[in-house]
């Protein structure tokens, strides 16, 4: 793993390197001291934090010391002393206001169900009987492994755990197999970042959260954009399989001649409770029965039967499973208080107004305009977490989207997309990591980042898509919510 963390060093390197031009070009060409406004003040905060971020310091509390120093001088009053410039107030109201968001209560209740099912065997049991169940299809285990991340990101939408879970349970018998190095990795690898967006996708509700956005009209308009590009994806691997079986050999014999009988028997102790879970779970929330906390409370409750009924549920795996939804919560909260601290100092700053200014003089159309800051995004993805990218970069689009007659939950789901594209977009895709991580010897990073790009092509597909029938994803919204 030495030459994987070698590899990370070098794109942060490369990528601070070219932060580091921008930063000195820019600051060549500021103007005198007495010249200096707020407005360049943002600038450079803006600057600091993409050089922060990619040099590795902790991501919440750089934001949060960048947004208090700046703060101090973004909302200093003359006279008033140091401790009591507003800026420290407004800390105390982001934190508080973060505890009482609502909606991110759902966050720790769906990480932690994700979590109960990824450590009860259930996704194990789960692509047996579904390969069973395609066995006479062609790339049946590549089929298998798409549908059981499809399944597996509307349980959880915790990326590099489905990739890594996946990688380990599935590659080693594709490769058996005979299957394609290749078709197999881009399977894994594009089936494990569903979970952007497949609700009850985690990233929905921090988007939902930052962009004032009903979570429960995300969950709606990615039904289809989700079904969609799972479709998507099957239909390639089959289609692949057709014009070369070679690429992915038929089952030994074996394995087509279990009885009717046991496939059904598999597929109801495994596929069919998942399934029923999270149908009620989701069902729930697009119905109105139920909102997203109050789902996510029954859906965790439901996982832990579910495991609890296969008796997989030990006091160890219960307690690592609350262990990491803790971490992983701690972190998605404190990244919000970080986010709004720093981006109402950036606001004060003027550093908005410049930014909104610039893209203004430029007399987009609200096309040019989404293809820009989708085409940011996109290449915001590759050193960055989606995390960050919603957190921090994206609400600084969100105030232009009126201007351009673009609807905020639309602008979500492309980005969601869009993000899924750049999990899988080389030299920094995240996926290819966490699935070469677990991988055989024999399977090279080079292998992984060939197969991944059919599917990046497929992303982009879906994205276009999207953009010329926005009713793929604005249909359901609007038949149960109006416009």
């Amino acid at each position: 793993m030495n030459w994987l963390r070698f590899l990370r060093f070098e794109a942060r390197t490369i990528g601070f390197g070219i932060i580091a031009i921008i930063a000195l070009g820019y600051i060549l060409f500021l103007p005198p001291p007495s010249q200096i406004t707020h407005q360049h003040l943002g600038m450079v905060m803006l600057g600091v934090i993409i050089a922060s971020i990619l040099l590795g310091f902790p991501i919440a509390f750089t934001l949060i010391g960048l947004g208090i120093l700046f703060g101090i001088v973004a909302f200093h009053r003359p006279g008033v002393p140091l401790f009591e410039n507003p800026i420290f107030d407004n800390m105390v109201l982001r934190t508080y206001g973060v505890m009482t968001l609502d909606v991110v209560i759902a966050v720790p209740l769906f990480i932690f169900m994700g979590y109960i099912v990824e450590r009860s065997g259930i996704i194990d049991r789960l692509f047996r009987s579904l390969e069973l169940s395609m066995s006479r299809v062609p790339a049946a285990l590549a089929v298998a492994t798409i549908l059981t991340c499809a399944v597996f990101a509307a349980a959880t939408g915790i990326i590099g755990a489905t990739v890594t879970l996946m990688g380990l349970l599935v590659l080693p018998p594709m490769l058996k197999a005979g299957y394609d190095i290749k078709l197999s990795a881009g399977s894994i690898a594009a089936g494990g970042c569903l979970g952007i967006l497949i609700p009850p996708s985690v990233l929905l509700i921090l988007y939902g959260a930052t962009a004032g956005v009903s979570v429960v009209q995300l969950y709606m308009g990615a039904l289809i954009p989700g079904l969609m590009l799972s479709s998507m994806y099957v239909g390639y691997v089959i289609i692949r399989a057709v014009i070369n079986p070679k690429l992915a050999p038929k089952l030994p014999a074996e394995e087509l001649n279990v009885p009717a009988g046991e496939v059904f028997k598999m597929l109801a102790t495994s596929f069919f409770p998942l399934a029923f879970l999270i149908t009620a779970v989701l069902g729930s929330i697009l119905l109105g029965v139920a909102t997203p906390t109050e789902a996510a409370a029954v859906g965790a409750l439901g996982a832990a039967i579910l495991a609890a009924s296969y008796k997989r549920l030990s006091f160890t795996r219960l307690k690592e499973s609350a262990f990491l939804t803790a971490r992983t919560t701690a972190m998605v909260c404190w990244l919000l208080v970080g986010s709004w601290v720093f981006s109402s100092t950036f606001a004060a700053l003027g550093g908005q107004n410049l930014l909104e200014s610039w893209v203004y003089s430029m007399d987009l159309s609200p096309g040019g305009f989404l293809f820009l800051s989708q085409l940011l995004i996109f290449l915001l993805g590759w050193p960055l977490d989606w995390t960050v990218i919603i957190i921090i970069f994206v609400p600084i689009f969100l105030p232009m989207l009126p201007n351009f007659g673009i609807d905020p939950l639309f602008f979500g789901l492309l980005t969601a997309i869009n993000l899924q594209t750049a999990f899988l977009s080389p030299p920094m895709a995240m996926a290819a990591y966490y699935l070469k991580g677990v991988a055989p010897p024999q399977v090279s990073l080079a292998h992984i980042f060939l197969g991944m790009v059919p599917f990046m092509l497929i992303q982009l597909s879906a994205m276009i898509l999207l953009v010329l029938f926005p009713a793929i994803g604005m249909w359901l919204p609007q038949i149960f919510y109006g416009n």
